[in-house]
């Protein structure tokens, strides 16, 4: 990771210890952005109460219209540290910022928890600790997935393998690490709001692109191995093609705003709309000549690779289901490769980078048994 110079001013991590204290964690805001999450919010949010040690657990909400809210407002009734807000742009970067604007003053960290994932006991204190030791200002985790549906466990031995990742460092179990980037956890929350928070003109990749930034101001960013988590993917091809597409028009939006070279392991990707096209192209071709037909081979080799490859996982794993990694791949990678050309070829020019956030003047709940600002109101 190349040296940068500062812009702002970094505050430095305190130093933590393991006897810190029943309200350690008093100076933490934990943001869980939700959109119809009913199936995993109820873990979720009992293993977050209960390791928070006095951290404000703000989840969010976009609009569900499923249980979600009324499982906050339920839960919110026997912790007063719970608080249900009102997110209307509906995206997650929107729902972190306003977050922290409006319940951030007074703290010095922020922890972003995705609700499609599980996180292990002492997830928070285990990012402290690495934060204090490293002196980091951010603190990013690996992520392995895993599924319950058949093509849930397709899709998720697929994100566990270079086929659906490209060997990047945050999605396998390895060393901790200074890095670019990782699935984001942890902030230094005067960091986050001295470079603007998430841009919320991201639907995707948002982290990546703060991540340039947060560096680009002296941040520094530490990879750690021991909190991983466990995400669980989309269910359906549709759902999961949906995803990629976000993820690649992101990806391009991030290289408008910070040019910088393209990876291998997306290289790969972003050329599979173009191959699917030629291929079109030589099958009509063929018609008239069929020496035209080489035209569909860059095509072929993808797909048949990728299946191979799925089936491969799917019998080292002895699973049926993991097989289908392949198709999961492919899906992925096609949905990758058209938002990415989509979002390159479009003239919409960006908007500045984000300004420093403010925080707002909000009633925060008190910890110690008074007035509650919990699930039962409706921060708007």
């Amino acid at each position: 990771m190349s040296e940068a110079s500062p812009i702002f001013e970094v505050s430095r991590a305190p130093e933590v210890g393991p006897s810190f204290g029943e309200s350690r964690n008093s100076d933490v805001l934990i943001v869980v952005p939700c959109l119809n999450e009913e199936a995993h919010l109820p873990a979720l949010l009992g293993g977050l109460l209960g390791n928070a040690h006095g951290a404000l657990v703000v989840v969010a909400d976009g609009g569900s219209v499923d249980a979600s809210r009324e499982i906050v407002m339920a839960l919110g009734r026997k912790h007063p540290n719970l608080v249900l807000l009102d997110n209307p742009q509906r995206i997650q970067s929107a729902a972190v910022n306003l977050a922290a604007r409006r319940f951030g003053a007074g703290r010095n960290w922020l922890l972003r928890i995705d609700a499609h994932a599980h996180y292990p006991d002492g997830f928070l204190d285990n990012l402290r600790l690495s934060a204090g030791s490293m002196r980091a200002s951010s603190v990013v985790v690996p992520m392995v997935t895993s599924g319950t549906a058949c093509f849930q466990k397709a899709a998720a031995a697929a994100q566990n393998s270079v086929l659906g990742t490209g060997g990047a460092p945050h999605r396998h179990l390895g060393r901790g690490q200074w890095v670019d980037h990782g699935h984001h956890a942890l902030f230094d929350l005067r960091l986050f709001m001295a470079v603007g928070g998430y841009d919320e003109g991201f639907a995707a990749n948002e982290d990546s692109e703060l991540d340039r930034r947060l560096i680009a101001a002296g941040g520094r960013i530490w990879l750690e191995p021991q909190a991983a988590i466990t995400y669980f993917p989309r269910r359906t091809m549709g759902a999961l093609f949906r995803q990629y597409r976000k993820y690649g028009i992101g990806r391009a939006r991030n290289l408008k705003r910070h040019p910088a070279p393209v990876k291998l392991r997306q290289m790969l990707p972003l050329a599979v709309v173009p191959s699917i096209l030629v291929a079109l192209t030589g099958l009509a071709l063929a018609l008239l000549r069929v020496e035209a037909l080489v035209l569909v081979l860059p095509m072929l080799c993808w797909l048949v690779g990728a299946l191979v490859a799925g089936a491969m996982l799917g019998w080292r794993a002895r699973s049926l289901c993991d097989a289908g990694a392949g198709v999961a791949a492919l899906t992925m990678h096609a949905g990758w490769s058209l938002g990415f050309i989509e979002e390159a070829l479009s003239r919409q020019r960006l908007p500045n980078p984000p300004q420093p956030l403010g925080f707002e003047s909000v009633a925060l709940p008190d910890m110690n048994g008074g007035r509650r600002v919990s699930g039962e109101v409706l921060i708007a």
